[in-house]
């Protein structure tokens, strides 16, 4: 399980989880932030089994909210906004924002949002859907490593397996590409025995991830 937190840096009063790339470096070798296996920030277009927590607690705006649309679940405080202010600056999301955002919480409010650049507040991305638990200033490193924790508790290969399923089914999939990613890999494994034999026995399960 991956936990993502990015200490909130500080602009005035304002808590900034990541406000994306330093748009005096642009065009320069310093402001390359794109990675070859992962794009930009090594997260953009990682291919990945395992799920990825993040942990807000300020603004994640341009390519900071990239970062997030990038992850699997998403814990905010209410301190939290989310933007794509690109269009402020005559440029374009172009780590996934654009795509993403819509996924995750429709064409209506991803599209206010991205061509006024005006943030969503955390109250606002929780009820869209954006964010999945949302918490008191300061504690999204507590409440992300607590839902880690949680999912740590499952079989790791039906964790990832059923990522992959749900990943695939939110970027548009057919049925019949999900059907085929399904079962292939739990059906035969070692786990699945130690599943089986940690409920007859009543005890917790010992995976081992094959």
């Amino acid at each position: 399980m991956w936990v993502a937190v990015r200490r909130a840096a500080t602009q005035g009063d304002r808590p900034t989880f990541c406000s994306g790339q330093d748009l005096k470096t642009i065009g320069t070798p310093q402001g390359n932030s794109v990675t070859r296996n992962g794009g930009f920030a090594g997260l953009a277009e990682r291919q990945r089994s395992k799920p990825l927590i993040v942990a807000v607690d300020g603004l994640a705006t341009a390519g900071g909210c990239e970062i997030v649309l990038s992850c699997d679940l998403v814990i905010a405080t209410t301190r939290s906004s989310f933007g794509l202010a690109e269009v402020k600056r005559n440029l374009i999301a172009g780590a996934g924002g654009r795509f993403r955002l819509p996924r995750a919480i429709g064409k209506a409010a991803a599209m206010e949002a991205v061509l006024t650049g005006e943030p969503l507040s955390g109250e606002r991305a929780y009820q869209l859907g954006l964010v999945n638990r949302l918490v008191e200033p300061g504690q999204a490193e507590a409440a992300a490593m607590a839902l880690a924790e949680q999912i740590c508790q499952n079989a790791p290969l039906a964790v990832w397996a059923s990522r992959g399923v749900v990943a695939a089914a939110v970027e548009g999939h057919d049925d019949a590409e999900m059907w085929a990613m399904t079962v292939a890999g739990i059906v035969n494994s070692e786990d699945l025995n130690e599943g089986l034999a940690a409920f007859a026995e009543k005890r917790p399960p010992v995976w081992k991830g094959r």
